[in-house]
């Protein structure tokens, strides 16, 4: 690839450390981007964001490259947050990283890096990117050489490491986004990257990896909610219809949750409460109209399954919706790929039926399908 300006967004963890470290390598000339995208809580023991720039700072020096630090938060507040809360208050559970990829990281955050007259923007995302002939989709190589831009197409890849492979999270991102990016430690090992980053001696090498939501962090997640959302308290229900608890508001719980239920103190009481003696209980309805949680005993228990789903709000990072029916899906993040039959509904999403039950099949998480290591996009599960 000729010598570009790439701009990496610097998170202040090992991976963006070893993709601006990479890319310098080869010789592009390297602007690091940290962005800041919650505010709420800079003086909290949960909120790392000082830290984090500190540490982005510091790889920004030993690398060698400049690094500006660039505030999102009024619009991670307005186009991600706000939908969040939507979501949760309608009793579904979202995902706040999915909506921030395409949001932020690949639109606020792209739009700036082009302001600053960038060809190509990096993250340390484990996925690939391939530029392929649109007739064909024969590989064309990383800088998709062909005569006009009408001839390509980008596919989005797993990355190479099975057990970081992000795309997922980035099934969102379409055609012009993927176009202007590069994922270069989605060509990597996580242990590999590990190495990279203690040989080039970086102060974050053995930095711990970031878990959970952004703007959440280390915290419970029942206190942050607690915050922004009003507690709603209603009964806790079994299959047979028998109360069996009280929740403090069903916007606080998701399909498959079996901790902080308060109700573990029946297990021994199964047989006249209407379970098993000891199975635990689950998470399996959300009636919203009646406020009611509906918990069933048992991993396996039939109302924890499903092999049909419908989505909406649908986006194809392929750049148009599948044309195969037999492809394989995530309805999460950590499962393996289900094979399953897919339907276009047009305008109102589209229908997935599995040849294997799925578990806890959740409202407002993502469906994303796939053929083979291709993410081709997927929409919100509106209902199992």
């Amino acid at each position: 690839m000729a010598k570009q300006r790439i701009v990496v967004g610097l998170s202040g963890g090992v991976d963006s450390a070893v993709t601006a470290h990479l890319l310098k390598q080869h010789g592009h000339e390297v602007i690091g981007i940290f962005m800041k995208n919650w505010e709420d809580d800079d003086d909290s023991e949960y909120c790392s964001s000082n830290i984090d720039f500190v540490d982005a700072a510091a790889v920004a020096d030993v690398i060698g490259i400049e690094i500006e630090h660039v505030n999102f938060a009024a619009d991670y507040k307005d186009r991600v947050f706000a939908e969040f809360l939507r979501e949760y208050q309608a009793g579904r559970t979202p995902n706040p990283d999915i909506l921030c990829n395409a949001e932020i990281k690949f639109k606020a955050f792209l739009d700036h890096a082009m302001r600053l007259g960038a060809d190509k923007i990096a993250t340390g995302h484990y996925a690939r990117v391939r530029c392929v002939a649109a007739d064909t989709g024969e590989p064309l190589g990383q800088d998709g050489a062909a005569p006009n831009a009408d001839q390509v197409r980008y596919e989005l890849l797993k990355g190479l490491d099975p057990t970081k492979d992000q795309s997922y999270f980035l099934h969102r991102l379409n055609q012009a986004q993927l176009s202007k990016t590069l994922f270069p430690v989605g060509e990597l090992l996580k242990t590999d990257v590990r190495r990279i980053a203690a040989e080039m001696h970086l102060p974050n090498a053995r930095k711990k990896d970031s878990t959970g939501i952004c703007f959440i962090g280390e915290r419970p997640f029942r206190d942050f909610l607690n915050r922004y959302i009003s507690k709603e308290p209603g009964p806790i229900k079994n299959p047979k219809g028998q109360t069996i608890g009280e929740h403090v508001g069903l916007s606080f719980y998701t399909l498959g949750q079996r901790q902080g239920l308060g109700i573990g103190g029946l297990k021994a009481k199964g047989a006249q409460r209407g379970g098993g003696d000891h199975e635990p209980w689950f998470v399996a309805r959300k009636d919203m109209e009646h406020n009611t949680l509906w918990v069933v005993q048992g991993h396996d228990h039939p109302w924890l399954q499903s092999s049909h789903l419908k989505a909406q709000d649908v986006s194809w990072c392929a750049g148009q919706a599948p044309l195969k029916t037999a492809l394989s899906a995530k309805t999460r993040y950590r499962q393996n790929d289900a094979a399953c039959q897919f339907q276009d509904l047009g305008m109102e999403g589209f229908a997935l039926d599995f040849s294997q039950a799925q578990w806890a099949v959740t409202p407002g998480q993502s469906a994303v399908l796939y053929d083979g290591e291709v993410c081709l996009g997927g929409g919100v599960i509106a209902s199992p």
